[in-house]
């Protein structure tokens, strides 16, 4: 099949292409020439900015498309890239390693623990000192916070469905020529199942610990992960929940993209979907904007 000889990662820079790593996958791949990986992560990464216009090219030069998220920084450009590769039958797919990662397989397997959930909470810091002078602290190439760190709202629209309203508040410690030192969002999910969720981000210099805490509380107990920990809590009892790692997450995302395009499987996530979650976050873009709630249905 043609789809054999070109594979195009949109979150690596143009000459960037490497052989897959993991052992499964490089003698699956060398039985398909011309497929091939990306590398994700260095130097060559490509900017936020530019990954729409990367997907747009190479789906115009016939390509299949693996990308990271954001598939673009405008959620109607997204859409368009959508219907472009559905037009001309080939792959675009967004990456999404979060849902494949320890933290969010135990919080889905965990859930139906605590009943109705109601509210949830999500806190990501991390310090930077000195602050990097690179793209991903250049609100012009990341993006607004919520739309380039697109995971932290995609694993609530994963796990509770159709968001009904946004509200955000947004703050950046400026330097010169669009550069900032340090940001802070955070954000207020209404979701149609009635739970409610609160999402904060922040990096660079105004910080000092680093945070990654993820709770949910529901109608008969509470989910608690501070870090790798994870706790489910109920009125008694406190029970300990195990936390995979989040090692080879790329390499599984790259084995499942392959084996999609060789035996027909079912990706673990749609493009579509991740297209919704980048207009809930251009939502919250909007309201950090403006300073009102925006309304999404």
């Amino acid at each position: 099949a043609d789809w054999g000889r070109s594979l195009v990662d949109a979150g690596a820079a143009p000459r960037s292409q490497h052989r897959i790593a993991d052992p499964a996958s490089s003698r699956r791949s060398s039985r398909m020439p011309g497929l091939a990986a990306k590398s994700r992560r260095g130097p060559g990464l490509c900017i936020n900015r530019d990954h729409g216009t990367i997907a747009r090219a190479a789906l115009n030069a016939g390509k299949h498309v693996v990308t990271e998220y954001p598939l673009s920084l405008d959620p109607k450009d997204a859409e368009s890239l959508i219907t472009l590769a559905n037009a001309k039958g080939k792959l675009l797919h967004v990456e999404h390693i979060e849902l494949l990662g320890g933290l969010h397989q135990a919080l889905r397997q965990s859930l139906p623990k605590i009943g109705e959930p109601v509210y949830a909470r999500y806190v990501t810091i991390a310090p930077k000192h000195p602050a990097p002078r690179g793209w991903t602290f250049n609100l012009e190439l990341f993006g607004f916070p919520f739309i380039a760190a697109l995971s932290r709202i995609h694993r609530f629209t994963d796990l509770f469905g159709e968001v009904a309203s946004v509200y955000c508040q947004s703050q950046f410690w400026d330097a010169a020529d669009q550069y900032f030192t340090a940001c802070l969002c955070n954000a207020q999910l209404r979701f149609t199942c009635g739970l409610i969720a609160d999402i904060t981000y922040g990096k660079g210099e105004m910080f000092w610990q680093r945070l990654r805490n993820f709770e949910v509380h529901g109608n008969q107990g509470t989910l608690l992960f501070e870090g790798d920990q994870g706790n489910l809590i109920k009125a008694e009892e406190t029970k300990p929940i195990e936390v995979a790692g989040r090692r080879g997450l790329f390499l599984k995302d790259t084995a499942m993209v392959i084996d999609h395009l060789v035996k027909g499987t079912p990706l673990y996530v749609s493009t579509v979907d991740s297209c919704y979650t980048l207009k809930v976050a251009d939502g919250l873009r909007e309201s950090a904007a403006t300073g009102h709630a925006i309304a999404l249905i």
